[in-house]
């Protein structure tokens, strides 16, 4: 067998692999409501978030990149499912899980592919460069932009409260991407402001 034959085994495995993505359902709904976003769909939605939405990214961001953290960053769901934000869970027990799923996932790939695409995760995963917290905080970005598109219904069915929402969504955007965070606040606030009861 080539090298050449060998390496698209490889890629064509971890290609192949990821497909499952398609299978893990998320929380949160689609904009119309009408079924559950599966994290493929997610992914590929925050991929077209941040080519629209570059211009709003903090100097210093490299869009190609954010792009591809994003496509890469819920891979690991594949082996340890979606987490719905507002759930109360064992966040470090998610976290060994996730980084089983990043050896055995990346792994599938050439060594090169492999340890360039897991670094982009990593990365992602400790949202210290600039790439990284706007990534991150498009992740947070969508998913209460779909709920006030939804009626919230999303929100309505995990209890979720505007102190979860401003925290757990809220600070990450405003670290990553101040302008969002201004733009979203005042509807989120909105939001809550006429349904009392959460």
């Amino acid at each position: 067998m080539t090298e050449q034959a060998r390496r698209l085994d490889a890629q064509m495995a971890f290609l192949t692999e990821a497909c499952r993505l398609k299978t893990v359902t998320r929380a949160t709904t689609l904009c119309d409501a009408s079924r559950p976003e599966n994290t493929a769909e997610h992914s590929w939605h925050l991929a077209l978030y941040a080519l629209v939405l570059a211009e709003h990214a903090p100097g210093g961001v490299d869009i190609s990149r954010v792009i591809r953290m994003l496509l890469l960053h819920d891979l690991v769901e594949i082996d340890a499912g979606d987490t719905p934000i507002y759930a109360e869970a064992d966040r470090a027990a998610i976290a060994v899980r996730e980084q089983a799923a990043a050896r055995r996932i990346f792994g599938l790939l050439p060594p090169d592919q492999a340890r360039d695409l897991r670094a982009l995760w990593d990365e992602f995963e400790a949202a210290d460069s600039p790439d990284a917290r706007f990534a991150k905080a498009l992740d947070r970005f969508q998913p209460p932009n779909q709920n006030l598109a939804s009626g919230g219904i999303s929100w309505v069915n995990h209890g979720a409260t505007l102190d979860m929402v401003e925290s757990r969504v809220g600070r990450p955007i405003a670290r990553g991407a101040p302008a969002l965070w201004g733009w979203i606040a005042p509807r989120i606030r909105a939001w809550f402001a006429t349904h009392k009861h959460r």
